[in-house]
């Protein structure tokens, strides 16, 4: 059965993003939001959706494609409370930062049918400045678009393969990994820059007060580290919850390795520092 009715459970920064992408590229059907009144007149306002309910039973009706677009660990809790009214031929998904957490609930809810019912997403998009005002319906150009499937799922056919050509079109690449790998990676190229920006600017605050004029004076390099600070609490609390013991070790690896600069700066070591540091950007990039 084609995609004729897409659900947006959540429609804010990322969920309204979708929405709008979606449209642009002229998904002909409806886009149904899930979220606060306040939110949906909004979204409503932005013309990312159709039609909206503060009921996600409701809200579900008729989709054959659920999209899960909160935190994670209202991810989490959504699959346990949209799993049983799901549609019975619909494809419930998410947008979550995490996805072990998110993979396990799966199976609980939908058992042996989990391959049919759910596929867990992730996509490397997003701003420090949340909520469905800031949506953009270019977010997901040539970003990664990370898909965690359930061991034996096929990506190739009905609407696993239909969500994954709008994956296509909105401009994002597909790449595969499971639920654990995915979760150690994002630790480190995600979750850990989010932590230093945040340390960053709080140790800045710290050191020379909230009224100093910092950014202007610290320039380009400054306002890019610190960007990020700027992000919410309400989502990264759940990252840090759900994927708490990959972040401890990449927090401590990072800890080690600012102790042994801290440790030389007046060695050769720090330039040693430096030339492993330039290899990063020699790395090969790579698109599934």
């Amino acid at each position: 059965m084609p995609i004729r009715q897409i659900t947006i459970i959540g429609t804010g920064l990322i969920g309204g993003s979708l929405a709008l992408a979606l449209k642009k590229k002229r998904f002909a059907g409806r886009i149904v939001g899930c979220d606060r009144e306040s939110v949906l007149d909004r979204a409503r306002k932005r013309g990312a959706i159709d039609d909206g309910s503060s009921n996600p039973g409701d809200a579900v009706r008729g989709s054959q494609l659920v999209v899960l677009a909160t935190p994670v660990l209202a991810i989490v809790d959504l699959i346990e409370r949209v799993g049983p009214v799901l549609p019975a031929n619909a494809l419930l998904t998410d947008v979550g930062s995490t996805k072990a957490a998110v993979a396990e609930r799966s199976v609980k809810v939908f058992g042996k049918k989990a391959r049919q019912r759910f596929l867990a997403g992730h996509p490397m998009a997003g701003k420090e400045l949340s909520g469905v005002d800031y949506a953009d319906a270019d977010l997901f150009q040539n970003a990664v678009w990370f898909l965690t499937p359930l061991p034996g799922q096929n990506l190739h056919e009905g609407l696993f393969a239909e969500f994954a050509g709008w994956i296509d079109q909105i401009g994002a690449h597909i790449a595969m990994l499971p639920p654990d790998e995915h979760d150690r990676l994002c630790a480190w190229i995600s979750h850990l820059p989010q932590m230093i920006s945040t340390a960053l600017a709080a140790a800045l605050v710290e050191e020379f007060g909230e009224d100093a004029p910092l950014l202007p004076t610290g320039g380009r390099a400054l306002r890019e580290m610190t960007r990020i600070s700027a992000s919410p609490y309400s989502m990264w609390r759940d990252v840090a919850i759900s994927n708490k013991k990959n972040l401890e070790d990449a927090l401590l690896k990072l800890e080690q390795r600012l102790a042994h600069i801290r440790e030389n700066l007046g060695t050769r070591q720090l330039a040693q520092e430096f030339e492993q540091a330039h290899l990063l950007k020699k790395l090969p990039t790579k698109k599934n």
